[in-house]
């Protein structure tokens, strides 16, 4: 297979949101079938990454806690109906008087809100401020969820809530059930049958690697060096590791809970993790409905078929594994820093594998669009000037005068075709309507009473 289109496709991804470096593997059920490093595992000293570079994984970690959960249930020390009271006696809430169950922790189904801890502790680890919290182990998480129960928002399994603090208590479990840090208990059952032998939890054996990846605050003009935060609370997102681990681990999913000779959960227990227990807050995606099963999510429609996977995310380093049950693909990929969607590179990479045209997928047209619309719009005879960029989902669009910048306009795609595009904003408590026409030598653009062009060049 001829990967250049790839290559040039996260080429000019990582170019354009300045994202330092990348590493990805693509696997079939038998083997890696490529893989590479794009761009710098650090920038000061300018060195390359490569296949091996160490990077963290942020909640991909959550799909090991999910194995570990599963490799207990197969040994009758849990079922994942009971509740979780029965293994922490000290955790008393109950969503509208409901207990909550292993299940819907793993399912992230507890009918909590997410409660914030990852994203405060990341913040003020990076500087911002904010609360800290001491938490250290796993009874002091508890503390901090004490007052949640009056926060919550559906009765357990009725309603998906992505909730970090759900796979710490998870982690909880395990090391009650085992009598060993979850850290060691997910050594000595996962990684060491997988033979990833260079993945790893604790910063003692990460600063004695020499192919890591510094992680970066990446902003529009500057990527400043950062470092991991390391804590003994890792089952939501503390393992760091390479695609060549990963890659391995992607293809025990593959074939159902083996890999290699070593089967780490029974080919049931993989498919329920691969079974999705509820609908996520994913509407009207154009790949048919997304759930989550136990610590993996899946996506019913891709081009056809059944995509199992999960994202990851430490805000200086990103992360992606894919794979394709029935057709015995996968990808795994990791960066260190925030840019471009891990989980984009990852679908236009598994396209490409099935034999699609991966610019045919949705979000891939949309980014031509939203390029094609981007830029400086004028008035007739330069009386307005308007700019157009994208920003995430949405087009923003700024009106200047010759005083100061007015607040930038969110635009909400409605329709996107060849000849004309639609969105939608809120002026003075209505919906409006603004129109993108393009023609042979410039774009037109209809916004409130003003009528606006941007010359195309050939």
């Amino acid at each position: 297979m001829d990967f250049r289109k790839l290559e040039r496709f996260i080429f000019n991804k990582v170019s354009a949101s300045r994202l330092p470096g990348l590493s990805i593997a693509l696997v079939d059920s038998d083997e890696v079938v490529w893989q590479r490093g794009f761009g710098f595992r650090d920038l000061e000293r300018g060195l390359k990454t490569t296949p091996a570079t160490l990077y963290a994984i942020g909640s991909v970690t959550k799909s090991f806690t999910a194995v570990a959960i599963q490799q207990l249930a197969e040994q009758g020390k849990l079922s994942v109906n009971d509740p979780l009271e029965k293994y922490i006696p000290e955790f008393s809430i109950r969503p509208f008087g409901e207990q909550i169950r292993l299940w819907h922790l793993l399912s992230h189904s507890s009918g909590l809100p997410g409660l914030g801890f990852s994203e405060a502790r990341f913040r003020e680890a990076m500087g911002g401020g904010g609360v800290w919290l001491p938490i250290e182990s796993h009874e002091s998480i508890l503390y901090f969820i004490e007052d949640a129960g009056s926060w919550a928002a559906a009765r357990p399994g009725e309603r998906y809530f992505y909730l970090n603090e759900g796979f710490i208590l998870l982690g909880a479990v395990i090391e009650n059930l085992t009598g060993m840090p979850y850290n060691q208990y997910v050594i000595e059952n996962i990684l060491k049958p997988l033979k990833m032998t260079h993945s790893l939890f604790e910063r003692d054996d990460y600063d004695k690697v020499e192919d890591k990846a510094v992680p970066y605050v990446v902003g529009a003009e500057r990527r400043d060096p950062a470092s991991y935060v390391f804590n003994p609370v890792n089952a939501k997102g503390g393992l760091i590791s390479n695609v060549e681990d990963l890659a391995r681990y992607v293809r025990m999913h593959m074939h159902y809970g083996e890999l290699d000779g070593a089967r780490l959960i029974s080919a049931e227990s993989s498919k329920a993790m691969q079974t999705g227990r509820v609908r996520t807050t994913a509407v009207n995606s154009p790949f048919g409905e997304i759930s989550y099963g136990f610590g993996l999510a899946i996506t019913d429609d891709f081009f056809g078929t059944k995509l199992v996977g999960h994202g990851g995310s430490v805000s200086i380093s990103t992360s992606y594994i894919g794979f394709l049950p029935e057709k015995g693909l996968g990808v795994a990929l990791i960066t260190n820093g925030s840019g471009y969607s891990t989980q984009q590179f990852g679908q236009y990479a598994l396209a490409m594998m099935m034999g699609e045209d991966p610019d045919d997928l949705p979000f891939v047209q949309k980014e031509k669009v939203y390029a094609m619309l981007s830029g400086h719009y004028s008035g007739y005879r330069n009386t307005t000037q308007v700019s157009v960029k994208p920003a995430g989902d949405y087009l923003m669009l700024q009106l200047r005068d010759d005083r100061d910048a007015l607040p930038p306009v969110p635009l909400t795609p409605v329709e996107l075709t060849d000849k004309k595009c639609t969105f939608t904003t809120l002026s003075g408590g209505s919906s409006l309507e603004v129109e993108f026409f393009i023609e042979e030598k410039h774009i037109s653009l209809l916004y409130e009473r003003y009528g606006y062009r941007k010359a195309l060049t050939a």
